[in-house]
């Protein structure tokens, strides 16, 4: 538990070095092993996507896998945040 804790605290610290923002909110996304994808925040908190592209619930402190094998634990459960930010992206208001 404290190596998967770790894994959590060495991600958000490696937040800053970004890449590439699809918004101004969002600070990385991972693509998962199951095919979903992981979007983490700049404040850490984080939201998922089901394979087909849409706002998924996960329990806070769920341990996922991304496609190359890293372990992260989930924080928070972003599922408004995520789909707001990808209303404006449609263009479908606020």
């Amino acid at each position: 538990m404290m190596k998967h804790i770790a894994t959590a605290a060495i991600l958000i610290a490696a937040l800053g070095t970004a890449g590439a923002q699809t918004d101004a909110n969002i600070a990385k996304q991972f693509d998962m092993k199951d095919g979903s994808t992981l979007v983490v925040f700049k404040d850490g908190k984080m939201s998922m996507k089901d394979k087909m592209g849409r706002t998924a619930s996960m329990k806070a402190g769920h341990v996922m896998e991304t496609k190359d094998g890293q372990r992260i634990i989930m924080i928070g459960n972003e599922i408004a945040r995520l789909e707001s930010i990808m209303a404006v992206q449609r263009g479908g208001g606020n």
